[in-house]
């Protein structure tokens, strides 16, 4: 491939680029971009370039305004952006967060070998589909008082075992353990806390999904040990957010950020930044509402779960128990977190943590990872597309000292939405990937289905390469769809 070339864009090796700063654009601190020669000419192409020298205008930022391998063009921040501000002068951004916060995965073991589930894997679908809620605003199985959901804000999944949803043990393989502190359901709208009220154990609609996939590849051999997966074992793997809760916060404290003195002052070049220092009033109400959301995320992937488990348990007359569902582990995507990181000659400070389209990719030996995971690094879920395959990684020392802990967190788009439900058929992709792979899909909505059809990503191989290669995660293995639910 021709060496590429941008007056403003230097490259430090073959997975990691930098963008000059530039101070006459506002640029605070440099950009980083992991990726190789192929992935930064997309970047290029879709002008992600300016987004990532958006955020690097921010006040208070640290180090770099921070771009991963499954980078494409978002909401202010670019999906796959990182960036740490200085708790002390720094700001909060919910757009460096997103709409659909805690936005993430729960990947589920079992000890069924592929060959006991080929040959009803579509009747074992079908059960899946009529349990588990799903598509645009459709309600949960859950209904919820205002007081009820409340507690769900600052208990998490703490909420979800006492009420009989999951295990007790879930949350110990949970972020946080389940239960994110912070949270303030003083500073929730009412009108968020209606959209989410009845959407706990849905599944949602847009790239959200649930699958059944076997391991299809080893890469890390004790790694994988530790964390009980072999080859041709079944795994569940569940995306899944906040919903309407979410969204609905995100859109109130854009709207309260924007309206504040402080954005006329700091004169950012895109207003999808809206910010406010993180110790001001704004800046403090909207990280408490965040948390809220973040531990409604969470509960709702436990009570995901929890339907699932019943369904294997009906459909193969034994217990979940039996069966060895427990959780592997449960991480978010879209986040910000203060964090405690060593940022320039062994200085520690705690920064607070935007990752937007992103995983905490924490290292061996790191504070607040399973004591299981201790000795190879937090395990980090990368979801691919329905038609190839997702990936299982370990967080490393390098993301600590390169990235704040982080690394990429899916395929990442390389096709808008309304371009893929142009080109796409989706009856003719649902018969394309049964006949060509044997993937069975079952999605609420055609339309739907086109928007998420593999040629509308990035082959996540490549991806999770990069991020290999620039040692950001280690690979695991590979998992392979069987079944694909969408909402």
């Amino acid at each position: 491939m021709n060496e590429i070339k941008y007056s403003n864009i230097a490259r430090i090796n073959d997975f990691k680029w930098e963008i000059i700063c530039n101070k006459s654009a506002g640029m605070k601190v440099p950009g980083i971009i992991f990726a190789d020669e192929e992935i930064l000419e997309h970047a290029v192409k879709e002008k992600t370039i300016s987004q990532i020298i958006n955020v690097a205008n921010l006040p208070g930022i640290i180090n770099a305004s921070y771009a991963m391998p499954d980078i494409h063009f978002g909401y202010g921040f670019p999906i796959g952006g990182v960036a740490a501000t200085d708790v002390e002068d720094g700001v909060i951004s919910p757009g460096g967060v997103g709409f659909d916060i805690s936005c993430g995965v729960r990947l589920l073991r079992t000890n069924i070998g592929i060959s006991e589930i080929k040959s009803n894997l579509a009747e074992l679908t079908s059960a899946l589909f009529a349990a588990v809620p799903k598509g645009v605003g459709k309600s949960g199985r859950i209904k919820l008082s205002y007081k009820e959901i409340k507690k769900i804000f600052t208990e998490g999944v703490n909420w979800a075992v006492k009420n009989g949803y999951g295990w007790e043990e879930d949350k110990y393989f949970t972020e946080e353990e389940g239960c994110m502190n912070g949270a303030n359901p003083d500073y929730v709208s009412r009108t968020a806390i209606d959209r989410g009220s009845d959407q706990v154990g849905s599944l949602g609609s847009g790239n959200h999904f649930l699958e059944i996939q076997r391991v299809s590849q080893i890469y890390d051999g004790k790694a994988a040990s530790i964390m009980g997966i072999h080859e041709d074992q079944v795994l569940i793997m569940i995306h899944s957010g906040s919903r309407g809760l979410g969204h609905q916060i995100c859109s109130d404290y854009l709207k309260i950020m924007n309206a504040t003195p402080y954005m006329n002052k700091i004169r950012l070049p895109d207003r999808q930044l809206a910010c406010a220092p993180i110790s001001s009033d704004e800046g403090r109400r909207y990280f408490s509402a965040m948390v809220c959301a973040v531990n409604f995320a969470m509960v709702n992937r436990h009570c995901l779960a929890h339907w699932v488990r019943n369904v294997f348990e009906s459909f193969f007359s034994k217990s979940a128990e039996k069966l060895g569902m427990s959780t592997l582990y449960d991480v978010s995507h879209n986040i910000a977190k203060i964090e405690n990181h060593i940022i320039c000659e062994n200085i520690r400070k705690d920064v607070c943590v935007h990752r937007k389209g992103a995983t905490r990719a924490f290292g061996p030996g790191a504070h607040g990872i399973p004591e299981l995971y201790k000795k190879i690094g937090q395990p980090v879920i990368v979801p691919g597309d329905m038609g190839r395959y997702s990936f299982i990684m370990t967080g490393t020392q390098t993301a600590m000292a390169e990235s704040f802990g982080s690394t990429c967190h899916g395929a990442g788009r390389i096709m808008s939405r309304s371009k893929a439900k142009k080109e796409i058929d989706p009856v003719k992709l649902k018969t394309m990937l049964f006949n060509s792979k044997g993937i069975i899909i079952y999605a609420q909505s055609p339309a739907g289905l086109a928007e998420e059809a593999p040629e509308a990503y990035k082959d996540a191989q490549k991806v999770i390469e990069v991020a290999h290669r620039a040692k950001l995660s280690n690979k695991v293995a590979k998992l392979e769809p069987l079944s694909v639910i969408k909402g």
